[in-house]
């Protein structure tokens, strides 16, 4: 099973947007929070850039949530 996972693009998809929108946080603080510039914050949510486990650990910590539910592994083939 694991093989035809090797033949698929792996990427980490994530809610962290969502999360902060219902939230009422803004970026800015959500970046601040969690040790990072808003504009790692916009790239984290715009699928551009994957965050370190440390921080995907401080954000899910932030949203006081398991870290699955903020970020997932998704395959594309």
């Amino acid at each position: 099973m694991y093989d035809s996972y090797k033949r698929m693009s792996e990427k980490i998809s994530n809610q962290v947007s969502l999360y902060r929108n219902e939230s009422g946080v803004t970026q800015e603080e959500l970046a601040s929070k969690v040790g990072v510039s808003r504009q790692t914050i916009i790239a984290l949510e715009k699928g551009n850039y994957t965050p370190s486990i440390l921080l995907a650990l401080k954000i899910a910590a932030f949203f006081k949530m398991p870290i699955e539910e903020l970020f997932k592994i998704t395959y594309e083939k």
